[in-house]
Order: C-alpha cells, then structure tokens, then sequence
C-alpha cells in the first residue's frame, strides 16, 4: 500500500554552521547524521542526496518580503496555494478569516479523502485545548483546522490511552509529566516512531504536528532545543526502522525558520528544513522548492503519478 507520513516541526530553519546558537549542529543525532553521511543540517549545505536521504532547504518566503510566519505557512503546505502572496503578507500564528478560506480551497486532508483515499491526523488534545477553543480563548491552528474541515474529530486523551492517537512531544510524556494524565501510554523515543508507523497502517495519509520547536527558539533555548531534537532524532530512527520503505514516502518539513538560530528568539528568513526519506524520494525532492510544492507531490505519489 503506498502511504504518505508528513512529519511537521514548526520553526525548524536550516541556518548557519554555529554550534553556539544552532541546535541543529549542536547537538549528537545518530540517525539523522546517519541519513545524511555526516553532513550538518545547515544553509551552506545546500540540497543534498544521500543514498539514504533528500535535505532540501525550503523557501518559506514564497516571493513576499519579510519574516515568514505559521498561518500562512503552513496553509501553503496542506494546500498547495501561495497564502502569503494571496494575502499580500506573511501572518500567524493562527489562521484568520483569510486563511482559513485559503484552507478551504481544498487542504490535503479533504482532497485525499475526495479520491477515496484516507487522511488521518494523529496528533491527540488534552481537555484544557477543547476547553479553551470551546470558550473562544483559542483558534485552531491550520492543520488541526484543515483536519476538521475534513470531517475528522479532533483526537481527545481518550484516544490517546486507547493507543489510537500519539501527542505532539513524540512520547506521551508531556501528558503524564506536566498535564496531570498519570495513566497516558509513555514511549521511549523509538517507541513512538515505531508506533506512528502503526497508528499509519489504516491509512494513505498520515500527519503528525510537533509545536515545541517554535516554541524553544521563541524561548532562545539553546540546551531544550538540542534535548528536544535528540529525542526526534530517536523518534525517527523508530519509525524508519519499523516503516516499509519500499511504498512510503517519508516527508519531514517546516513552515519557516526560528529555532535554528536561538540568538534572538524570532522567526528568520532562513530556508525551511525539509528532509523526504523513502520511496521515490528522488522524484519528490526534485519537485520541491518552497512550501507550495508539498500538497501535489503527496497526492501525485499517492496516485501512482509521481
């Protein structure tokens, strides 16, 4: 069955060579210097093959000046459509009236399912996230928008100990640590990789949302960082090693730049991380430039059409 697992870090940027603020070459991750035959995920590395491999730097400005931002980011990736060019700016963190009609327009999400395929969103909500959406203290971001504009409910902490959901810290163990759900499923890094490929078996498209990369370069947290990327790279490492890469292709990105550079906590102009691992990865990278080629390169490959 040919499958899609879209693995998206917000503010992941591939900057400069400088192990003083980039945690990115700061830090030791064995799979991901693995996959790329030692070479540094940074700007000056440029696009790389591996024989494992595709790091591609990713324009996030998409031809609008100034620094990219997560709305419309991340609806030029489920979409395929210009967002910040539609709206004649770069805007964030979450969608507005205009962006939400750019997701309208017809996100991944929808347009898999409209082919009589099927798209799932993994990512589990504690309580407090639907309590707060509920009382109008907080929008949906994109990709929890474009998933329920879709048809699917977001996933709630029942999914999430019934082992039909994973939550956005790769392991669980934000949940039992600092949410209080002291009965929430805890994975070791591999673990959870190797169950995301589980949790993928129903379905053609899969997409799993992690926030907290934008958040520790917000925070300039250099030593988190490399802590949180360690644990991605263990993650990662899972799921490769339990994926059958002969019909999945394998999409990790970013929708702009932050954390790769912890000097000054904002977002940066730097291109966008991406990495496309497995089947017809070649083809695949060699389509993508910036954040509005991802959506037809999923859907050609799920088609056969790549």
């Amino acid at each position: 069955m040919r499958r899609v697992i879209f693995l998206f870090l917000d503010g992941v940027g591939l900057g400069a060579n400088d192990p003083t603020i980039n945690p990115l070459v700061a830090g030791a991750y064995p799979t991901l210097a693995r996959l790329l035959d030692g070479s540094p995920m940074v700007a000056e590395t440029g696009r790389l093959t591996t024989p494992h491999a595709e790091l591609i730097p990713t324009d996030a400005q998409m031809g609008v000046a100034g620094r990219p931002q997560s709305a419309t980011g991340q609806a030029a990736i489920l979409t395929g459509i210009n967002a910040p060019q539609r709206l004649g700016e770069h805007y964030g963190p979450r969608p507005d009236a205009r962006v939400r009609a750019v997701i309208d327009e017809g996100n991944l999400f929808r347009r898999v399912q409209e082919r009589g395929q099927h798209a799932f969103f993994c990512n589990a909500y504690p309580a407090g996230y639907f309590a707060a959406v509920k009382r109008g203290k907080r929008l949906l971001s994109a990709v929890p928008y474009a998933a329920t504009s879709a048809g699917q409910s977001l996933l709630n902490a029942e999914d999430l100990r019934e082992g039909r959901a994973i939550a956005a810290d790769f392991t669980n163990r934000g949940w039992r640590e600092h949410l209080g759900y002291v009965d929430a499923p805890v994975y070791t890094a591999q673990e959870g990789g190797a169950f995301v490929w589980q949790l993928a078996h129903p379905y053609d498209f899969l997409f799993f949302e992690h926030w907290y990369s934008d958040e520790l370069g917000h925070r300039q947290d250099l030593a988190g960082a490399i802590a949180n990327f360690t644990v991605f790279d263990g993650f990662l490492g899972g799921l490769l090693a339990a994926a059958d890469l002969e019909e999945t292709l394998i999409i990790v990105a970013s929708d702009h730049g932050n954390v790769e550079d912890c000097s000054h906590g904002k977002h940066t102009e730097n291109p966008a991380l991406t990495l496309v691992l497995g089947a017809e990865r070649h083809a695949a990278a060699a389509r993508i430039r910036d954040l509005t080629d991802f959506a037809p390169v999923v859907l050609d490959f799920l088609a056969g059409t790549l």
